[in-house]
């Protein structure tokens, strides 16, 4: 596995995220500009070929957040997405200032994989909430 420190490409971003079932939930006339905004991004390759991604956004100064852990599913279970988590949290560690905020949403059952790089719930005490914007 090759760890490239480069946000992913527009093709390889839609490929991860389409392979993963979030194609439907992407905007990816919007993913553009989003990727180029990005504070720092991680490829995995194997062979050529991108089999996994992760990046940072935020503001680069107090707020950081870890945005779109993909591994494709033919390569899950064999370490990419720890590869990915650990250059993450190396930069951060590297970059950001003291008491920097990070966050990330976790997908419904990996809790415990964020769990490991220091991550909590602090549910009753913070409710991580969001909103999507649709327009029709």
């Amino acid at each position: 596995m090759e760890i490239i420190k480069e946000i992913p490409t527009l093709s390889d971003y839609r490929m991860l995220c389409s392979a993963v079932g979030w194609a439907e939930v992407m905007n990816f006339e919007a993913a553009e500009t989003s990727l180029k905004h990005s504070l720092f991004g991680i490829t995995i390759k194997e062979n050529e070929k991108t089999v996994g991604m992760g990046r940072i956004i935020g503001d680069g100064a107090i707020y950081f957040y870890i945005q779109d852990i993909v591994v494709h599913p033919k390569y899950q279970k064999q370490g990419i997405g720890h590869l990915i988590m650990e250059t993450l949290m190396a930069y951060l560690k590297e970059n950001a200032p003291d008491k920097a905020f990070v966050g990330l949403f976790a997908s419904e059952g990996n809790e415990s994989f964020y769990q490991k790089y220091a991550f909590e719930d602090y549910s009753p005490n913070m409710t991580g909430m969001f909103t999507v914007i649709e327009k029709k």
